[in-house]
């Protein structure tokens, strides 16, 4: 294909395949946790990053991964307090990050030079040769990082306590969950969008548990979905001309909607066929 010949493309797709390995995992940790706003919280809190970055006249990525990781760990540790309603971390620290980001914005002498655009937005067709390679470093120590854990992964995000009782390293394996988390949701946003990552995140694991009966078939599943997504989103805003995230995430609500619709269907025909009228 034509487009393929294109350096950017070319590095879009490569940054499309680590992300895929990324968000499935990462998502249907969340789901399991019941953590699905974690995504979009720690996106807001990545502007109060970019801002902070910004105001200290230092590299924002740089900002961004630290602010990122302490408040990873601020939001499990308050996980701990409000163990019954783990939402309240959430809630919390969304607000604290807007509130900071937007202090730090009207703070800042620079703030003419802060493209808020490039961080709300993004796009994944601006991606550096750099950006590609973390992504691709992130995925590979993500991946390996499951497959060591997945089984305190997998009893931790159906009964933590369960779990912490069988004497598995909950508390150390959550802290470094939020921490991989974090650092892959403010390396996505500049690509992405801070708009748009938590749905990147979310709705491709959310599509594939309803097609899945085990938890490595639903991350499996979900790698799939991510790469159909992703690569239809590229070449639809290569084609069309579209902003990259935001077709990416109608990709995904539309494989979203067509997997539903045929869930469905298909129990309704199940329905009909054990109780024949």
């Amino acid at each position: 294909m034509e487009l393929l010949q294109y350096d950017f493309i070319q590095r879009a797709l490569v940054a499309g395949v680590a992300i895929s390995f990324i968000t499935p995992i990462i998502g249907l940790l969340l789901i399991l946790r019941r953590q699905s706003l974690l995504a979009d919280t720690l996106s807001h809190i990545s502007l109060a990053g970019v801002a902070l970055g910004m105001f200290l006249q230092v590299d924002p990525t740089l900002s961004t991964l630290l602010f990122v990781v302490g408040a990873s760990i601020i939001i499990e540790y308050l996980r701990t307090i409000y163990n019954t309603f783990s939402e309240i971390s959430v809630a919390i620290m969304m607000s604290a990050g807007m509130a900071i980001a937007l202090v730090l914005v009207s703070l800042n002498s620079n703030s003419g030079n802060f493209q808020i655009d490039q961080y709300l937005f993004g796009s994944i067709l601006l991606i550096s040769p750099s950006e590609v390679k973390i992504l691709v470093g992130l995925s590979v120590t993500i991946v390996i990082f499951y497959l060591i854990f997945r089984r305190t992964l997998y009893v931790m995000s159906y009964d933590e306590a369960t779990a912490y009782t069988s004497g598995l390293p909950v508390r150390f394996i959550s802290i470094i969950f939020s921490v991989f988390t974090g650092v892959a949701i403010s390396i996505m946003m500049p690509i992405v969008g801070a708009l748009l990552v938590s749905a990147l995140v979310v709705i491709p694991s959310a599509t594939a548990i309803k097609i899945s009966d085990s938890f490595g078939k639903t991350i499996v599943i979900g790698i799939i979905i991510n790469l159909i997504g992703i690569f239809a989103g590229i070449f639809a805003s290569y084609e069309y001309d579209t902003p990259p995230g935001a077709s990416i995430t109608l990709a995904f609500i539309v494989i979203f909607v067509i997997v539903s619709l045929a869930t469905y269907f298909v129990t309704l025909r199940k329905r009909k066929h054990n109780n024949p009228s």
